[in-house]
């Protein structure tokens, strides 16, 4: 189950209520049989309320789309045995709940007063974990992170900007009491539409309460370290043309696009440590021949034959490498090779890794203090500081694995029986 809302939208959201749509004149007729599963009008009805209360569009198709997916979750979890216990759907419960700052009955009780069955509420999380459960049993033993794919997010993101300023534009939607749910829909549907700017300014221009309403929610550059500590996680998810869920704030329910970053590379992102390899011969050909065999530096050895002996192997600072040598290093990728022509001479060249200086000091590091922490450098992020090798790994697992549970959930998708009555 992914975070849908922060739990300050979360909670107003719940604390808006609404009274349930009326109900059909059959509810629990059946709309549509999953693998002989039925979903019923009334099933439908429930899920839209639930995912309006979370924030979440939602239409009739998006409800059935997931009440369906539900169902075929299930199915998965049904076919390896996977069964939720009455212990694991408490601590399930109680886990969602707490993101809006409530316990399980809380929660529960809000839901109520919302229009939304308990089941419903139990039914979502029970999916949720039944399919966790299809995830760990099915999916997660195929997935590996490799040391070079940590290798390249690692220079990936050391070599990605720091954003310091964002180019934003506002629309502040007035939600004064008893008219708190329309500003929210009304937002939902702006935020939905995946406004361009353009778009984005013309919805501001027509309901914006700003006083930047006139010139289409525009805001001037705003340093990243000015806005609400809570507001900039939401705003640097975002990229260039993408705009933010409603957001809840006393009277109001508003929205931003973000149009525009700056900002800046840490110190030594710029510079460079290679892994190279170097081998000398008496004539040209004789380089360029091994050039052209050579697939990888693992495998340069074997290729070289009796001239392996003379391979050098090194790792240096681009500032510390001959000249003629870094000229061909430049325009190598991993594990390419090329030849420095001397005249009477010639040398083999083959890069085998480059990384960022700041990366490659970071490797060396050693401690030189036995004191311990004292918080004071906890307490105040680092926005220079490198990312964490063992988070960056936990990071790329998680998005293979959810790769993977999308791509199985296509695949039950395709594979199901699905038929109106």
């Amino acid at each position: 189950m992914r975070h849908i809302l922060s739990g300050i939208a979360l909670v107003a959201s719940l604390l808006i209520g609404a009274a349930a749509p009326a109900a059909a004149q059959n509810p629990f007729e059946p709309i549509v049989y999953v693998n002989d599963k039925a979903v019923t009008r009334y099933e439908l009805q429930q899920r839209m309320r639930f995912m309006e209360v979370l924030g979440s569009p939602a239409d009739t198709a998006t409800a059935e789309q997931a009440l369906i997916d539900d169902r075929l979750r299930m199915f998965a979890a049904g076919q390896l045995g996977i069964e939720v216990t009455d212990e694991g759907l408490q601590a399930g419960l109680e886990e969602f709940a707490s993101r809006a700052g409530l316990s399980a009955a809380e929660f529960t009780a809000a839901l109520e007063r919302a229009g939304v069955e308990p089941q419903v509420y139990r039914d979502f999380v029970t999916a949720g974990i039944a399919w966790r459960g299809v995830i760990r049993a099915r999916l997660l033993p195929q997935v590996d992170v490799s040391d070079a794919e940590v290798d390249q997010e690692l220079k990936r993101q050391v070599e990605t900007p720091i954003v310091t300023r964002v180019l934003l534009s506002e629309l502040i939607i007035p939600a004064p009491e008893g008219q708190e749910q329309a500003a929210m829909n009304r937002a939902r549907s702006i935020a939905g539409s995946n406004p361009s700017e353009a778009q984005f300014a013309a919805a501001a221009r027509q309901y914006s309460a700003s006083g930047t309403a006139s010139s289409g929610g525009q805001l001037n550059w705003l340093a990243i370290e000015n806005l609400p500590p809570s507001l900039r996680p939401v705003i640097l998810s975002l990229r260039p043309g993408q705009t933010t869920q409603p957001l809840n704030v006393p009277g109001a329910v508003v929205l931003f696009h973000l149009r525009d970053t700056q900002g800046t590379l840490r110190p030594g992102a710029r510079e460079q440590v290679l892994d190279y390899m170097t081998l000398r011969f008496a004539s040209y050909t004789e380089a360029a021949q091994l050039a052209a065999r050579a697939r990888s530096c693992d495998t340069l050895y074997s290729e070289a034959g009796s001239a392996a002996g003379a391979i050098q192997r090194q790792t240096q600072s681009q500032n510390a490498i001959p000249t003629l040598i870094a000229t061909q290093l430049a325009s190598l990728d991993d594990n390419e090779a090329a030849v420095v022509n001397y005249g009477n001479a010639a040398e083999l060249v083959m890069l085998c890794s480059r990384q960022p200086a700041i990366l490659a000091e970071a490797q060396n590091n050693v401690a030189t203090t036995a004191l311990p922490d004292d918080g004071v450098e906890a307490a105040v992020p680092d926005a220079q500081a490198l990312p964490d090798r063992e988070v960056v790994r936990e990071e790329l697992f998680n998005r293979k694995a959810s790769n993977a549970a999308d791509a199985y959930l296509a695949e039950l998708r395709a594979d199901a029986v699905i038929r109106r009555p």
